[in-house]
């Protein structure tokens, strides 16, 4: 669990029962599903830990806020929640910035804005990590052929 009291939403899905009530209502107004109703269903999927559903949460989500722009503010923050979980962190970073820019004061972006760095900081030291250790193996590779044709 994240230690980021106004980001829980980051890692607190949603009960299956709950989830299949909003998909039900989602499902049962069709073609002419409601802004409200569409929103309710990708909020849902986003919170999920499926990555499938969260997929479909963010794809819902970017509709919502195409077309709708009266909708577009309560859209950024679960789509850069999407994003995040997704591992789109530029995209996560963009939606969060645009919410910050509009509400700085907003705890939930300010807290998901720490979890994207740490994120974006942990797997960049990581992605050193391997290019270090690749640049290692091939060292010692090409040292073992240097070393073999000195022979």
């Amino acid at each position: 669990m994240t230690a980021l009291p106004h980001a829980v939403d980051a890692e607190t899905p949603l009960k299956p029962s709950e989830l299949a009530v909003l998909r039900a209502q989602y499902e049962k107004e069709g073609e002419m599903v409601g802004v409200q109703t569409k929103f309710n269903y990708a909020w849902g999927l986003v919170k999920s830990d499926s990555r499938n559903e969260q997929q479909l949460g963010v794809r819902l989500l970017s509709d919502i806020f195409r077309v709708s722009p009266e909708r577009r503010r309560e859209c950024l923050y679960y789509l850069a929640l999407g994003n995040y979980k997704l591992g789109n962190y530029a995209e996560a970073r963009r939606y969060n910035d645009l919410l910050l820019d509009k509400e700085p004061a907003n705890l939930q972006a300010a807290d998901l804005r720490r979890l994207i760095d740490d994120k974006v900081a942990k797997e960049g030291l990581m992605g050193v990590a391997i290019i270090s250790g690749v640049a290692i193996a091939a060292g010692v590779v090409g040292g073992f052929l240097f070393r073999g044709r000195r022979r």
